[in-house]
């Protein structure tokens, strides 16, 4: 699909529907997670997203962030689901742990949707030991989606 962006407005010119529909309409969903989970092992859902209407022929942007991924002796595998642990695949990113080693998480996925209601959830699986996902009030992981305009 080829994008449809706004071009410049001019003083004097009409603005119309079809310009107002090309702008991003922000947040859709938003949830956060503050407490410590000591013992990932197999996949698990972290955040479960809010659920929201998508539009067709829209952008959105899903956002999960994990604050202080450590323990394990693997890898921690992050994801992006659609509906549930058992749903697509939208994105993965994975992290390594040890000393030494940036303890943060941060994974955007970008696409559309069909038309219809929507949740998304964020997964944490370690592949190796038992891993934790070190969160507080202050220090939140969150899964943020938001509509960035037209496909």
């Amino acid at each position: 699909m080829a994008i449809n962006p706004n071009t410049d407005f001019s003083s004097g010119s009409v603005y119309t529907a079809d310009q107002a529909n090309r702008f991003p309409r922000g947040v859709m969903a938003r949830n956060t997670a503050t407490a410590t989970d000591a013992s990932i092992t197999a996949e698990e859902v972290q955040i479960t997203g809010s659920s929201f209407t998508a539009v067709a022929n829209r952008y959105y942007k899903i956002t999960y962030f994990e604050p202080n991924p450590n323990g394990g002796t693997g890898y921690f595998a992050f994801r992006i689901r659609q509906t549930n642990l058992a749903g697509t695949v939208l994105n993965t990113a994975y992290q390594t742990v040890g000393a030494g080693i940036e303890r943060q998480s941060h994974m955007i996925w970008v696409g559309t949707f069909s038309a219809g209601t929507v949740n998304v959830v964020a997964t944490a699986q370690q592949t190796a030991g038992t891993g934790s996902l070190v969160r507080s009030s202050t220090v939140a992981a969150y899964l943020l989606v938001e509509d960035i305009g037209p496909a």
